[in-house]
């Protein structure tokens, strides 16, 4: 029926505000997520909240605690190391089938993800770019049009949001998308490859430096 919303469940609604949360990084690493604190915040009922709190221990975002509390994980250099590993096949696989597959729709998209990218990063709006350049590398995995890397990458999600966020040199961020966009739209895979590579290196770098001014804070 047109004009009807589609119902979202309360647990959902509380998991995506708490993983922006996490991923934005206004809940800390390390921080207490407290059952009866987090549904008086944000105006439900524990059991919705409950139920979040154990979807986002799945994503892995959340260390779960005993009784009726929880904790914003603390990614270890170990984890870092693993999800960087991870995180650099999935990409060298999907910016190349993008390369070769993309259709002007998908550009489209991605331009957008980009132009918001680069909007965010110019007025300072940190969380706009980090979300925007999240929303990059999802466009580039659905222009591969390969389901298993999608599927693979679902799995994913949440922690990789959560990575890509973990830089503060937004415009350098997206001047490197800037070029990936323009071998993508050239359909120039072995420049898209190198672009990859370098970019992959550059985010490894930006992440130890966010990290380490975290740790002073």
């Amino acid at each position: 029926m047109a004009g009807v919303e589609e119902f979202t469940p309360e647990s959902e609604r509380v998991m995506r505000t708490l993983r922006d949360q996490i991923i934005d990084g206004t809940r800390a690493p390390g921080s207490r997520l407290v059952e009866r604190e987090i549904a008086a915040e944000l105006g439900v009922s524990r059991l919705p909240v409950r139920d979040a709190l154990r979807d986002l221990v799945n994503e892995g975002l959340v260390t779960p605690r005993p009784r009726t509390w929880a904790v914003v994980r603390e990614f270890t250099p170990s984890d870092l190391s693993d999800l960087s590993e991870v995180r650099s096949v999935l990409e060298t696989l999907a910016f190349s089938l993008a390369a070769q597959r993309r259709t002007r729709e998908g550009l489209a998209k991605l331009r957008a993800d980009l132009d918001a990218e680069e909007s965010a990063a110019t007025v300072g709006d940190g969380a706009g770019a980090r979300r925007a350049a999240a929303d990059f590398h999802e466009t580039a995995i659905e222009l591969a049009d390969n389901a298993l890397l999608s599927e693979l990458y679902t799995t994913l999600r949440s922690r990789m949001r959560w990575l890509l966020g973990q830089h503060d040199d937004f415009a350098a961020v997206a001047g490197e998308h800037e070029e990936l966009y323009r071998a993508i739209e050239a359909r120039d895979v072995e420049g898209v490859g190198e672009l990859v590579a370098r970019h992959l290196a550059a985010s490894r770098e930006k992440v130890a430096a966010h990290q380490r001014k975290a740790a002073a804070q």
